[in-house]
């Protein structure tokens, strides 16, 4: 095997991780509606984005052992054949039994893909250059992410608006289009990602997996004992409850203003192109915006002002008004991101980090999986505006649990450190699964998907 230069692998990322997004920018604004159009009711929908989230929870760490021992290319392999499938079978179904099959086949590819492409990005660039700046790559690869799924997103509203093919639904026709670029994408990953060190063997894994209860132990034994480490992570149970209203609920309300499906599908396309410029936006003007009040303050307004964007997106009566507030919430949520992120990583220390990063992650999980279920069943029983609001109101719900970090801000910060007699979960915990972003390639988007892994 050739050895890459660092410029080698770092161009490698870009346009693996570019390719593994696109596909999921086509399916953004499709997706609900097509699910209703397949005869699923909301609470249908909210009950099998649960079951995703469920099965990517319960084996998100594991996953991560395989990804260790196997080798990264094998088990991103493995992942984009499932994707495959599960979209495969997205094309046809129209039953309930059929389409749960289809998010329980996303759950397995998304815990599996979470992390592989990134550890095998850093692993090669040290490879080639003990020093190199991994950062900036991890930064392009952010950049790259925002630029594909944008791109996905006009494709999907143009292909919605114009129905190019006879025969098939406007809302299908996406699909079928993801499913080609997901067969370009496996196909490259084949050619272009080569392993910087073998795979270690089923000994490795065993010990991986064996390691997987002490490395979250030892997390929650840390947030056990940080009284901010708990507040910010319990952010992430609002956070996750309330994004089910701007990533599912949002194409509903905006189909029920237009009165027609389609006509809100194509606007969608290029109005998700427009979020995420947004989005962007608002993680880079953060920085300078955040120092006038602090880290913690900004967080904790920003997750108010988000929660009043959803409310407004409930509200409003127009297109334009709901659309509007529908920017402005991804230019809040892309702001939050860095800053609740850098307030956790400010306050752990030690060899936990990863596993606290990663119970962060977790935790939206579950969450995310409760607001698809109460927020649509709401929204049948009462009206989508009302569940908007709902999940606004909890959005913002979050904001005083900034307060611990902006009390401990005003005196000297003591990074939380690991209780001696928990055992060390840097020995042998699986490393390969890293904090998603999002969501995988061609994935399907649900309550925790693509916006609230982006840049978290």
């Amino acid at each position: 095997m050739t050895a890459l230069t660092g410029r080698q692998v770092r161009r490698r990322y870009l346009i693996l991780h570019g390719l593994r997004w696109l596909p999921t920018g086509l399916l953004i604004p499709v997706l609900m509606l097509l699910l209703l159009e397949r005869g699923l009711s909301l609470p249908q929908v909210g009950f099998v984005a649960a079951a995703q989230g469920l099965v990517v929870l319960a084996l998100e760490l594991p996953t991560g052992g395989f990804a260790d021992a196997l080798g990264r290319k094998p088990v991103l392999v493995g992942a984009m054949l499932i994707n495959l499938g599960s979209l495969l079978l997205l094309l046809t179904a129209d039953s309930f039994a059929l389409l749960l099959l289809v998010f329980l086949l996303q759950g397995i590819y998304r815990a599996l893909d979470s992390g592989p492409l990134e550890s095998w990005y850093v692993d090669a660039a040290l490879a080639a250059d003990p020093d190199a700046p991994i950062e900036r790559g991890l930064s392009a690869g952010g950049v790259v992410l925002g630029i594909c799924i944008g791109a996905g997103a006009l494709l999907s509203g143009g292909l919605v608006a114009l129905d190019p093919v006879g025969g098939i639904s406007a809302l299908t026709l996406p699909v079928l289009v993801a499913i080609v670029l997901e067969v370009g994408a496996l196909a490259t990953m084949l050619l272009l990602l080569v392993e910087v060190r073998p795979a270690a063997g089923v000994a490795a894994l065993r010990g991986s997996l064996r390691a997987v209860p002490g490395a979250i132990g030892g997390a929650l034994g840390l947030a056990r004992r940080s009284r901010i480490v708990l507040a910010l992570i319990s952010v992430e149970l609002f956070w996750g409850f309330g994004m089910v209203t701007f990533e599912a609920l949002l194409p509903v309300r905006l189909a029920e203003v237009l009165g027609d499906p389609d006509r809100a599908a194509a606007l969608l396309g290029p109005t998700a192109s427009v979020a995420w410029l947004a989005s962007a936006g608002g993680a880079a003007l953060i920085a300078y915006a955040s120092r006038w009040l602090g880290v913690p303050i900004s967080a904790g307004l920003l997750r108010i002002l988000q929660g009043a964007t959803v409310v407004g997106m409930g509200l409003l009566a127009g297109p334009v008004g709901i659309i509007a507030a529908y920017l402005l919430c991804y230019a809040v949520h892309g702001a939050s991101n860095p800053l609740h992120a850098g307030l956790l990583h400010r306050q752990v220390d030690g060899p936990y980090r990863n596993s606290v990063i990663s119970l962060n992650s977790m935790v939206a999980q579950p969450a995310g999986a409760l607001g698809g279920v109460v927020l649509t069943s709401l929204a049948a029983a009462t009206s989508v505006s009302t569940a908007m609001v709902v999940g606004g109101v909890v959005l913002a719900a979050a904001a005083p649990l900034y307060l611990p970090a902006w009390w401990a801000s005003r005196r000297a910060p003591v990074p939380a450190q690991p209780d001696p007699t928990e055992p060390d979960p840097t020995q042998s915990a699986p490393s390969g699964s890293a904090p998603t972003e999002s969501g995988p390639a061609g994935s399907v988007p649900t309550a925790v998907e693509v916006q609230g892994r982006a840049g978290r």
